[in-house]
């Protein structure tokens, strides 16, 4: 918390909704029929991707539905970046398989798109594009969240972000009702992932604690997670990578991701989502290489207004005192090696963001709803300017 927001508790008034039931460990996944049960379904609509399927992820987990005689759909056409069409398609055959929790099994894309397709289920005659207009609709069916990576902190809230691929953005969709009744984690399933998407998927986790410390909407709590997990993320991200195999770094970054989740469903994110999303929408780039290639000039453009929340994230990452006294330059320089050392950081024109594109990218982020949490609120220049140092 910044000194103003503690200077103004006295005065504060919050209400937290607590979370779903957690379930954390290795060998978790066995648990899986029984948590469906307490949803009050006996049967489950799988929602996945072919990349699990072609891992043997998807296998296991329809195997451990299968011996406890759980009758199950599958629907595994969920792509990298989920958009409406998918959302649609996926509900179309959960409609057809009928009354079920929807189990979402995958990173934070899939977690997003099952969100969608339980909520259009209860919709019966609404679709992905009128996401705008859902956050009102009736309860979606009951869903059961189990990560595969570690970063989106998905499983933690009841929205999703799909694109809207006639617009060209992103939007939106969720309902109270579908977020999850259990986050089921298990490390395990995260020690094949790829050293590239276990990259991107923890430095997004990286940056939720980062901008939810420094979010407008801060409190105790956010703070409270958000600390906890910059320290576990910032430690477990580089020797994941270093080492996919080794569990203990995989269980700590599981964790952290998670905790990280909690901290942004209560506090809001911030300027590196704004144009995060703007970037991969026009460009298709994965969210986590986006936010990796403007999270340090988005950290110094807000230094002015986040110094104290800088000193937090440094002080999380257990770094020494600077010499200078300048918090906020160590905590941007730290998060500089992490970068490197997870081999993630691009410039935009290699991630196919032509210079003609920056300014509709700018216009995008300024007017997501995630740069309102901002700590420095910017206009459309300033994030072009932002967008042309990194290009």
């Amino acid at each position: 918390m910044t000194s103003s927001q503690r200077d103004s508790l006295a005065d504060a008034s919050l209400s937290i909704d607590p979370i779903c039931r957690v379930e954390f460990g290795p060998g978790r996944i066995d648990r899986l029929p029984d948590l469906i049960a307490t949803t009050g379904h006996q049967r489950a609509f799988v929602v996945t991707d072919r990349g699990l399927r072609a891992a043997g992820v998807a296998e296991r987990v329809l195997k451990i539905l299968d011996s406890a005689g759980v009758e199950h759909a599958v629907y595994d056409e969920v792509a990298p970046n989920p958009s409406t069409g998918n959302v649609d398609a996926g509900a179309a055959r959960a409609r057809a398989f009928g009354p079920a929790a929807v189990v979402a099994l995958g990173g934070g894309s899939v977690l997003d798109a099952a969100k969608g397709i339980s909520l259009l289920v209860g919709n019966r005659d609404a679709v992905a594009a009128d996401a705008d207009d859902l956050w009102e609709a009736s309860d979606g069916l009951p869903l059961v969240a189990v990560p595969t990576t570690s970063g989106t902190g998905a499983e933690t809230n009841g929205f999703g972000v799909i694109e809207d691929t006639a617009a060209c953005r992103k939007v939106y969709i969720g309902h109270p009702s579908v977020k999850p009744r259990v986050a089921l984690l298990d490390p395990e399933l995260t020690l094949g992932l790829p050293a590239p998407a276990t990259a991107a998927t923890g430095l997004d986790a990286l940056v939720h604690g980062i901008e939810s410390l420094a979010s407008r909407g801060a409190n105790p709590f956010s703070v409270a997670y958000a600390t906890q997990a910059v320290d576990m993320v910032s430690r477990a991200l580089p020797a994941a990578y270093r080492d996919g195999s080794d569990l203990d770094a995989r269980a700590e970054l599981m964790m952290g991701a998670h905790l990280a989740g909690q901290a942004l469903t209560l506090s809001g994110l911030g300027l590196v989502h704004g144009i995060g999303h703007a970037l991969t929408a026009h460009t298709g780039t994965p969210h986590g290489v986006a936010l990796a290639a403007v999270l340090e000039e988005v950290m110094e453009f807000s230094a002015p207004a986040a110094r104290d929340a800088y000193e937090g994230v440094a002080r999380a990452m257990r770094l020494p005192a600077p010499a200078d006294g300048d918090w906020a330059r160590a905590a941007v320089a730290a998060v500089r090696e992490i970068s490197a050392a997870v081999e993630i950081k691009r410039p935009l024109r290699e991630l196919g963001a032509d210079r003609a594109l920056l300014p509709a990218i700018a216009r995008g982020a300024a007017a997501d709803a995630v740069t309102k949490n901002a700590p420095r609120q910017p206009s459309e220049a300033e994030v072009l300017e932002i967008l042309t140092r990194t290009y």
